[in-house]
């Protein structure tokens, strides 16, 4: 959780993974944001964003995307402007899945992943999906708005047995200790 007054303003959320090898099928991994509403925290998602789209008023899109794990470093990044995010939203689920058309893949398959989530200079998260190796999809982080409307960010590893479609359903309908 966020320990400071002003909260979490603005975070980033970065994920690497090596490519596969050159005989097989591409890993394919995306970066997936829910947001909910303060009348339904834990409801259906108000709107969700992924490699291919973004928030209708432009403050969680993509900046990096990869359909192949290749490049340095962390190769898709998602950026969330908490702090512009109208005062109708409580909640921000983020999660992680893992594409399942060129066969089933977990965390265990995926060679070298990781995420990590940071507010500016300030790392938040960082995770190798090790304890979730035997999943598809996972969420990483819930930020929330508090009662005097500053976001809280909370580390909410968690893993699921679906694909993204399915996923984006359920990643934030349940409440995580």
């Amino acid at each position: 959780m966020s320990s400071d007054n002003h909260g979490v303003r603005k975070a980033e959320v970065r994920l690497k993974w090596d490519p596969s090898p050159w005989d097989r099928p591409p890993h394919h991994l995306d970066i997936i944001a829910a947001t909910y509403s303060a009348d339904d925290p834990f409801g259906q998602p108000v709107y969700i964003v992924h490699f291919d789209s973004r928030s209708p008023d432009g403050t969680i899109n993509m900046s990096r995307h990869s359909q192949t794990g290749q490049g340095f470093g962390y190769v898709e990044a998602m950026t969330l402007e908490l702090d512009r995010l109208a005062s109708s939203f409580a909640r921000v689920v983020v999660g992680v899945a893992i594409h399942q058309n060129s066969g089933f893949k977990t965390f265990g398959d995926i060679s070298d992943a990781g995420v990590l989530v940071v507010e500016g200079y300030r790392e938040l998260l960082k995770d190798n999906f090790a304890q979730l190796s035997g999943h598809t999809a996972a969420t990483v982080a819930e930020f929330t708005r508090n009662a005097s409307g500053t976001w809280e960010f909370h580390e909410m590893l968690r893993g699921f047995d679906s694909d993204p479609v399915i996923f984006t359903a359920e990643m934030g309908s349940t409440r995580y200790p």
